[in-house]
């Protein structure tokens, strides 16, 4: 199996031991985004929305690297600290995707990198 590394300087450098994404043939596996700014590898200021934006807009940068949009994404994960921001998480997706929306699956969990209160990661099928 051949696999393809993406990278893009427009979404946070890899923290760790993996990759932004992988590309095998025409799918791509996005790897989990925290809303960090790229320029500073920060956590991006500002209140809930302006996290899952931050978060949104890294996973966007990272899927156009491998040559696609949103508008891809078959399949996105959602992890949030506080699973009381999940109608938040919808009214910012409904301005980052249309229908077909992907399929999806909110998690709440304890703690995310970073104090993060939000990450995503994405399955994302190309041409």
């Amino acid at each position: 199996m051949q696999r393809n590394v993406i990278h893009t300087d427009r979404a946070p450098q890899a923290i760790g031991t993996y990759s932004q994404a992988v590309q095998t043939g025409s799918t791509v596996y996005l790897s989990g985004q925290i809303p960090l700014v790229p320029e500073t590898m920060e956590m991006v200021e500002g209140n809930m929305e302006m996290q899952i934006r931050r978060v949104f807009d890294n996973l966007s940068a990272v899927a156009e690297a491998a040559g696609g949009n949103l508008a891809d994404v078959a399949k996105l994960n959602i992890y949030l600290t506080d699973l009381g921001h999940f109608p938040l998480v919808n009214k910012v997706m409904a301005e980052y995707f249309q229908e077909p929306y992907p399929a999806r699956a909110a998690v709440g969990v304890a703690t995310l990198p970073k104090e993060a209160q939000v990450e995503m990661d994405a399955i994302m099928v190309t041409g």
